[in-house]
């Protein structure tokens, strides 16, 4: 019997795609926000597609926002355009 892949929807274009194609973003029960690139993290996560047109919607739409019911940080923001940019060199 095949396994059943873990669909989760990018907060930025709103596609359902495996969740390990997507890159998590979670917030701690401290509030704090950080990317988290072993997927384990405790704590509320939300998920966004390695892209930067996804993460500019994420941003306009205020998609991770939403997730966490609290205002983002720039700073949250300007690591996530980091990371995308170092990935897709």
């Amino acid at each position: 019997m095949a396994r059943k892949i873990p669909l989760r929807k990018c907060t930025g274009c709103g596609d359902m795609k495996d969740k390990r194609q997507l890159i998590r973003v979670v917030k701690t029960k401290e509030g704090d926000i950080s990317i988290d690139s072993t997927g384990k993290k405790n704590g509320r996560g939300a998920y966004i597609c390695p892209s930067i047109t996804c993460l500019e919607k994420a941003i306009k739409n205020k998609g991770l926002e939403r997730s966490f019911k609290e205002k983002i940080p720039q700073d949250v923001y300007m690591t996530l355009k980091e990371e995308l940019n170092i990935a897709n060199e």
